[in-house]
């Protein structure tokens, strides 16, 4: 029988000078490090190849020197299409300097868009990104004057608009899995995510291009089960066997079978953390949570939460979930962030974008770099940094309600928490209040006419989004209103009748979230129900009642 089992150095040499290369992985999720590493080398040492196009959704990078971080040579990289770049920074910086033309689209966008190219299509049409930077009016998320080519459009479609998002032919796809056979048969028994990878493979076919597995074990022909197999022999051109350094599941663990579903970690483990402006903010947050509602936590701030609602041993009472595809559990954070311990599923990234675009996610918890007065938030790009919009623009845009959170200024913040009451020792020197931000991620104007919940929560206040703007509802306990809130904002907020935030918030032990819960108003403490202000990026077209 032939083999398609072949070293990582013979299957990137098939790739071509002018190749868009597609490349799974979440961070180090599903990255396909020894694949990477060949190209890295091929490349260094030949020349060859040059001006690819690399197309990323999560960003498969470490924030360093690891993953898509290995590709930023000069003359290798000549177009970027990338969800996400802040672990990626390498390519960021070369997107930035406009050393090759570059698109930031959103990251539940590319994973659809790997679907419609599969499918033959020629492109997407969704309300994602509508007002946002993404927005052809606003820049089409090109990164730099370089970038020329439209990749988004603006249709209308029964006086309603819509974003059109162009497909493009895919070459190469290089994507990660556990075990395969000699006919290229891959299982993923071990992945913590399962990302978009079969329908990689079938964009690639579609487009008559080539397919390359990374796996870290070998099985005897015809020997794997049916249903364990994630991408068909017959969609796979090469599979390439990792060294176990360069298969690690995630890039902060080599492996844990709690993160796969091999087994059920115990919870009684669990870390309190520290009573800091992290938990206070975390712990706000969580007053937000909807019993038996689903809810989405991004990276890194809203990471609290669920280390929150774990100590106070109430991870039973809501879903959580990742935009990377697992539901339940407990997500993690760092470099194991897009992983869960214990989810009682883990289905496609394409998959749970469905879910996020059609309106299925009760609550979510995000972060925010910059807030205007008009409820516009900026993730992607502030202060010459581009981090990308990852998920956030189709989390941010269909959840029923939301929550950004981040600490009220940076560079330099200093507090501490003595008898209930917070004390600013020393401010940070950066405020994140602003009068315009940088770059729109998350549309105030787009929010209030969808009638969304939207909070922003801070260690020290509460704003909530009203039909006249930004409105200061909450401060903290210690916290005087004109030196320590207003005199670092550059806007003045809409102030009524704000109140105390609870002052169990700032007190060390467990604050009994659960009865915290149930004593709210039963509008605020229960999932929403499905006919709820779905928000319009969540719309979809209206059939006619005669229609069959």
């Amino acid at each position: 029988m032939n083999t398609k089992i072949c070293s990582a150095a013979k299957a990137v040499s098939i790739i071509r000078s002018g190749d868009t290369v597609a490349v799974s992985g979440f961070v180090g999720i599903g990255t396909p490090e020894a694949v990477i590493c060949a190209l890295e080398k091929r490349f260094l040492e030949t020349g060859e190849p040059r001006n690819l196009t690399p197309v990323f959704a999560g960003a498969p990078g470490d924030g360093k020197d690891k993953g898509l971080n290995r590709l930023a040579h000069d003359g290798l990289v000549k177009r970027l299409i990338g969800g996400h770049f802040k672990l990626v920074p390498k390519l960021a910086q070369l997107a930035v300097s406009g050393k090759c033309e570059a698109y930031n689209l959103p990251l539940g966008i590319i994973s659809h868009l790997f679907r419609a190219i599969a499918q033959g299509k020629p492109g997407l049409i969704s309300k994602v990104g509508l007002r946002t930077f993404v927005d052809p009016r606003n820049g089409g998320g090109k990164i730099n004057s370089n970038t020329t080519e439209d990749l988004v459009e603006m249709v209308e479609i029964d006086g309603e608009e819509w974003l059109f998002y162009k497909a493009f032919p895919i070459n190469v796809v290089i994507l990660r899995g556990t075990t395969a056979d000699p006919s290229g048969n891959v299982t993923m028994e071990k992945e913590a995510l399962t990302l978009d990878n079969l329908q990689l493979a079938m964009a690639a076919k579609a487009c008559n291009g080539i397919v390359i597995v990374q796996v870290e074990r070998i099985a005897a022909a015809r020997s794997l089960k049916s249903r364990d197999v994630k991408i068909p022999g017959h969609l796979v051109d090469y599979v390439v066997v990792a060294e176990p350094e360069h298969h690690m599941q995630t890039y902060a663990t080599h492996y844990n079978g709690a993160f796969s579903g091999e087994f059920r970690a115990p919870l009684d483990s669990a870390v309190s953390m520290e009573l800091n402006e992290r938990k206070i903010i975390a712990r706000r947050c969580a007053l937000e949570l909807p019993r038996g509602g689903v809810v989405n936590l991004g990276i890194g701030m809203p990471e609290g939460v669920a280390a929150v609602v774990t100590e106070e041993e109430n991870i039973n009472s809501v879903t959580l979930t990742t935009e990377s595809g697992t539901i339940g559990g407990i997500p993690q954070a760092g470099l194991d962030f897009g992983a869960a311990i214990n989810p009682e599923s883990i289905i496609d990234q394409n998959q749970m974008f469905d879910l996020i675009d059609g309106g299925g996610l009760d609550f979510a918890c995000l972060g925010f770099a910059q807030v205007d007065a008009q409820g516009n938030v900026n993730v992607s790009r502030f202060g010459g940094n581009l981090t990308g919009a990852g998920g956030f623009i189709n989390i941010s845009q269909n959840a029923r309600r939301l929550a950004f959170c981040g600490t009220f200024t940076i560079r330099g913040l200093r507090m501490e928490i003595r008898d209930g009451k917070l004390n600013i020792l020393q401010e940070g020197e950066q405020a994140k209040f602003i009068k315009e931000v940088e770059q729109i991620t998350f549309s105030g104007d787009y929010a209030r006419e969808a009638h969304q919940t939207v909070l922003v929560v801070t260690e020290r206040c509460v704003f909530s989004l009203t039909p006249e703007g930004l409105e200061l509802t909450e401060i903290a306990p210690g916290i005087d209103i004109e030196r320590d809130i207003l005199a670092h904002m550059e806007f003045r907020p809409i102030i009524r009748e704000p109140r105390e935030m609870a002052t169990v918030l700032f007190t060390d032990g467990p604050m009994k979230l659960d009865k915290l819960l149930i004593e709210r108003p039963l509008s605020d403490r229960t999932k929403p129900p499905a006919t709820c202000s779905t928000p319009p990026a969540a719309r979809r077209l209206q059939v006619p009642s005669d229609a069959s």
